[in-house]
C-alpha cells in the first residue's frame, strides 16, 4: 500500500487530480471509490493496474498514474503493463521501463530498426532509454561495445577556457552520460569497462575517421549538430550495429546555422530501417510542471513564428504594392 500510494501519498494525489469526480478514501489496505459510476469503473481499474504493476515490482510514479488513466479512458480493457511494455534492466533494485504509450513505441522501434532517431522535449526519457536499451544489449551480448557522444556545444553560456588535461576539458560536457551510466551499471564496474574499451564515452569529434562494427551507438544532443557532422556521424555505423540519436528540435545552442538534426529528418525520413520516434510533452516523466512548461514554450513558439510570418506577407504585399 505505502508503494501503491507514493511518499506523501503523492500518487493518491494525482489518482484523485485525474479523476476530480471521484472521492477516494484509503483505510488500511482498503481504497474505496465513491461518484458517477462510468468514472468509479476507470477508477477502479487503473487502481487494479497500479496494483499489478506494484506486484511486478515497478517502481510508480505520478505519471504512471497519468498516462495509465489516459490509456484507460481509451480502451478500458488494455492491460497498462503491456501498453507500457516490459522492463528493460534492473538496477540496484530499480526497474527501467519505458513509462508511457509513446515512450513504449519508441523503446520497440529502437528494437526493429538499425537507426531510430528519437525527438522530443526535456524530460521525455530519449537519452535514458536509449542508454538502457544499450546496457541491455550489451548484457545480451548482442553487441560487444557501448559508444556514447554528444557534440561539445555550450548552452548559452560562454564557459571560457577550461583548465587541465584534454579529458578534463571535455568531462563536462560528457558528464550527463557518465551520470545515467553509474544509474544503470554497477559503478565499480564502469571505470573498467572504461579502461577496457567496452564502454566509450567521448565527444563527437572523435568518431570522424572510424568504422564502428558490432557496436550499440548514442548520439545525444543531436540539435547541437552540424549537417556535416550529422552526415560524418552517421556514415560510422558498421556491420552489426545499431544506432540511436536523440535530440530536441527546440533546443538548438548552435551559434549560427541549420541544426543537423533537423536536416535529417527531411533527408532520410523515407529510408527503409531509419525510424523517427517523436515524443512528446505527453511523455515527460519529470515533475507534471514540466510538461506545462513545454507546452507553455511550444505555444509561445507558435505565436511567435505566426507574427514573423504576417510580418513578412505584409511586407511583401507593401513592396507589390509600391511596384
Amino acid at each position: 500500500m505505502v508503494r501503491l500510494l507514493g511518499p506523501q501519498d503523492r500518487l493518491l494525489t494525482r489518482l484523485e487530480h485525474e479523476h476530480p469526480a471521484v472521492r477516494v478514501a484509503v483505510r488500511g489496505n482498503l481504497v474505496t471509490l465513491e461518484g458517477p459510476e462510468e468514472e468509479v469503473e476507470i477508477a477502479t481499474r487503473l487502481v487494479q493496474e497500479l496494483v499489478d504493476l506494484v506486484r511486478q515490482g515497478t517502481s510508480l510514479s505520478q505519471s504512471e498514474v497519468s498516462e495509465g488513466s489516459r490509456i484507460l479512458r481509451q480502451d478500458s480493457s488494455r492491460s497498462l503493463s503491456d501498453a507500457i511494455g516490459e522492463v528493460i534492466l534492473t538496477s540496484r533494485g530499480k526497474s527501467i521501463r519505458a513509462k508511457t504509450e509513446g515512450q513504449h513505441a519508441y523503446v520497440d522501434s529502437i528494437d526493429d530498426h538499425t537507426i531510430v532517431f528519437g525527438i522530443g522535449p526535456a524530460g521525455t526519457g530519449k537519452t535514458y532509454l536509449a542508454m538502457a536499451k544499450a546496457v541491455q544489449a550489451l548484457h545480451r551480448k548482442e553487441v560487444s561495445r557501448i559508444i556514447l557522444t554528444r557534440p561539445a556545444v555550450e548552452a548559452g553560456e560562454r564557459l571560457g577556457f577550461l583548465p587541465g588535461t584534454l579529458t578534463d576539458k571535455i568531462d563536462p560536457y560528457l558528464r550527463p552520460l557518465y551520470d545515467a551510466l553509474n544509474e544503470m551499471m554497477d559503478p565499480e564496474l564502469v571505470p573498467k569497462l572504461l579502461a577496457t574499451g567496452v564502454v566509450e564515452v567521448a565527444p563527437l569529434a572523435y568518431m570522424r575517421g572510424r568504422t564502428l562494427n558490432d557496436s550499440f551507438i548514442v548520439l545525444d544532443e543531436a540539435q547541437n549538430t552540424t549537417p556535416e557532422q550529422m552526415k560524418m556521424f552517421l556514415t560510422r555505423l558498421g556491420f552489426g550495429s545499431k544506432m540511436v540519436v536523440t535530440g530536441d528540435a527546440t533546443q538548438v545552442d548552435l551559434p549560427a546555422g541549420t541544426s543537423g538534426l533537423q536536416i535529417a529528418q527531411s533527408v532520410l525520413g523515407r529510408i527503409d530501417d531509419i525510424h523517427f520516434a517523436m515524443l512528446t510533452s505527453a511523455d515527460v516523466v519529470r515533475h507534471t510542471l514540466v510538461g506545462e512548461i513545454v507546452d507553455a514554450y511550444t505555444a509561445h513558439d507558435q505565436r511567435v513564428m505566426a507574427r514573423q510570418t504576417r510580418a513578412q506577407q505584409q511586407s511583401h504585399h507593401a513592396r507589390r504594392g509600391r511596384n
